[in-house]
């Protein structure tokens, strides 16, 4: 099995909606975004995916909340923009995209808030 990873990130800010404390308050992150996904086997290259293209398969999905108000961007906009939730849409997004790429599996997606401070996300 191979697990491949990548790294991309985004700036956005938010509020919590019913967060006693200061994150109810508008404020801001720059996040980064770890993908990992996985493959029984390679190509004829020899290579599970290319990391450019998961890179940007990535990319047009942390896009849209890039420099954005993640409350005003669906569908943050009836769910809470927590980081678990951010995490799960990121997830949910990609598994769709990656369906085109047979033999890959979409394992985790890992999003930082601050360099202290994470959620994963996977299926299980």
């Amino acid at each position: 099995m191979y697990e491949l990873m990548i790294e991309t990130g985004f700036a956005s800010a938010h509020q919590l909606r019913g967060y006693k404390g200061k994150c109810e308050n508008l404020h801001g992150h720059n996040w980064r975004v770890q993908v990992y996904v996985s493959a029984q086997h390679l190509n004829n290259i020899d290579i599970a995916i290319d990391f450019h293209e998961l890179k940007r398969l990535t990319g047009e999905i942390v896009n849209q909340l890039d420099h954005k108000m993640l409350n005003q961007v669906f569908p943050f906009t009836e769910i809470n923009p927590s980081s678990e939730n951010i995490a799960k849409w990121i997830f949910d997004s990609l598994k769709k995209r990656l369906g085109e790429y047979n033999g890959i599996s979409l394992s985790a997606v890992t999003l930082w808030e601050s360099d202290t401070a994470s959620v994963t996300y996977t299926e299980d």
